[in-house]
């Protein structure tokens, strides 16, 4: 037997040792929501902590997007920060045979973002769907200063444009002098900065603006747990099939404990 024969042979067995020690590496991949980007990355990465086996890549985009990618069998996991429509189910069902999975993980209230030197402190829905809808567009007209109102929204990709549409505006254009987005940090960003600007998004993204009240009540946890809050949503988790091995594990574990207590941490709210 040469020596090389056992040299590569010896070599071999190491990495078969290697391998078993360590395990191969389960990939899963979440893509969607890009409200709820922060918080799927945040639970990817403490998740990813304490397994090591385990890499999940996690990518926005919206979701509308999530929802072709699962559609299309590119993800494992589409996050979505609304309801999936009929017409999207329907393409899932001829695809694979499947209605999916829908599992709601966290719930959302959404805000109205206000510049911080905006003297408006509430807002009615009537008022908000007038705004939007360019029946109402100076500040005066709702409280505040003599000033044209600037439009800021998400791109109708989002999940989030689809669900203020639907359940602000109820089913009204957006007006045409809105500018959509590419994001909620887009969003936020501009409002920050236009002292006549007003915006939506998640509740989490409330940073460098001020969150008007809607209805007189705040987005809170409370007013929000007690349904006070009046634009309140669940965020979503869709799958095409029930979710076994690795995914499983890890849907429960966001549903656990440890993953809702996160849901909190990222300023969004628990399911229970």
């Amino acid at each position: 037997m040469s020596r090389s024969f056992v040299t590569n042979a010896l070599s071999f067995l190491a990495i078969l040792i290697f391998a078993a020690g360590f395990g191969a590496v389960e990939k899963i991949t979440v893509k969607g929501s890009d409200t709820m980007v922060i918080l799927a990355q945040r639970w990817a990465e403490r998740y990813m902590a304490k397994h090591p086996n385990v890499s999940i890549q996690v990518t926005g985009g919206g979701s509308g997007t999530g929802i072709s990618a699962l559609i299309n069998g590119s993800t494992d996991i589409c996050n979505s920060s609304r309801p999936m429509k009929q017409s999207e189910l329907k393409k899932l069902k001829e695809r694979f045979g499947t209605l999916g999975v829908e599992i709601p993980c966290a719930k959302d209230g959404l805000s109205i973002y206000l510049n911080e030197s905006n003297p408006v402190e509430n807002l009615t829905i009537d008022q908000i769907r007038a705004i939007y809808t360019a029946r109402v567009t100076n500040w005066k007209e709702v409280g505040g200063k003599d000033a044209k109102i600037v439009l800021y929204s998400r791109e109708n990709n989002s999940g989030t444009y689809v669900y203020f549409k639907d359940n602000v505006l109820k089913g009204a254009d957006y007006a045409p002098s809105c500018q959509n987005l590419p994001g909620t940090a887009a969003v936020v960003n501009a409002v920050a900065k236009d002292p006549n600007g007003i915006g939506y998004g998640g509740a989490a993204y409330g940073k460098g603006i001020k969150e008007a009240k809607v209805n007189g009540y705040a987005p809170t946890k409370e007013n929000i747990a007690n349904g006070k809050y009046p634009i309140t949503r669940y965020l979503y988790m869709y799958l095409r099939n029930k979710p076994t091995g690795e995914i499983k594990r890890y849907i429960d574990w966001i549903l656990g404990p440890e993953g809702q207590a996160i849901v909190s941490e990222v300023g969004y709210f628990p399911i229970r």
